[in-house]
């Protein structure tokens, strides 16, 4: 009977070819969610999420240094690029910007043109481009692109909070709601498909540190990502968060 238990679970199991697929998708159902329930939020959503897919471009560089994901195809692994990585890119774009402001009930406003003639907004435009100024040298280092994007999104998240100190608390937030909503889908990908993270990530060629099996290294990346792309919406259009109109 415990025989025919473990052969239905493993049927009920995903491929490993259609997991990254998958996990992408799922990632657009509380998307749509936060989409619908939260009509005020929609632009920063969308917005965001546009602005992030075409990172989906830049699979080529973690593949197969950081992971070597399965994927429709199997484009990943004979070229680098992948489908998936789009919808990843998107899904989690969006959400990530709107976290701290359906939290705490607030929406964007234009700033005042007092504040955005402050001195320190000399370099905005500079501070704002520090990950992507950043990342082609960190990549340059001799250890895992993994740590090259983290450190280049840390980087951007601090030379934001510099130029716009407002925004520091949805920053470090968001850094923190992210890195947990990240976390459930982590959790959730061990669930559909048990043992797929050592299969897939480049464990090797990691730290070989983790928590509850979980690289470090993907909840550094998650809390890097929330930490810059939380409130990068309101740098590039002027607005900050106050509460909504009545």
């Amino acid at each position: 009977m415990l025989q025919t238990r473990v052969e239905e679970l493993e049927i009920m199991m995903i491929p490993d070819q259609y997991v990254w697929l998958a996990w992408s998708v799922a990632l657009l159902i509380p998307w749509l969610a936060v989409y619908v329930a939260f009509p005020r939020q929609r632009r920063v959503m969308l917005w965001t999420s546009l602005f992030t897919m075409p990172f989906g471009l830049t699979e080529p560089l973690f593949v197969p240094a950081y992971w070597s994901p399965p994927s429709l195809f199997d484009l990943a692994r004979t070229t680098g690029f992948d489908i998936e990585s789009f919808i990843f890119s998107f899904g989690i774009g969006g959400v990530c910007a709107v976290l701290y402001n359906i939290s705490i009930g607030r929406e964007p406003a234009p700033v005042t043109e007092g504040e955005r003639l402050a001195r320190r907004h000399n370099l905005h435009g500079w501070a704002l481009a520090v990950p992507f100024l950043s990342f082609p040298i960190l990549h340059t280092f001799p250890w895992n692109p993994i740590y090259a994007a983290t450190v280049a999104m840390l980087l951007g998240a601090i030379a934001a909070i510099w130029c716009r100190p407002d925004l520091a608390r949805k920053t470090v937030i968001g850094a923190a709601l992210f890195l947990a909503y990240y976390t459930v889908f982590l959790i959730g990908l061990e669930v559909i498909a048990p043992g797929y993270i050592a299969r897939v990530w480049n464990l090797g060629a990691l730290s070989g540190v983790s928590v509850g099996g979980m690289p470090i290294e993907e909840l550094l990346f998650a809390a890097a990502f929330g930490a810059y792309w939380s409130s990068v919406y309101e740098h590039f259009t002027w607005t900050t968060l106050t509460l909504p109109k009545t």
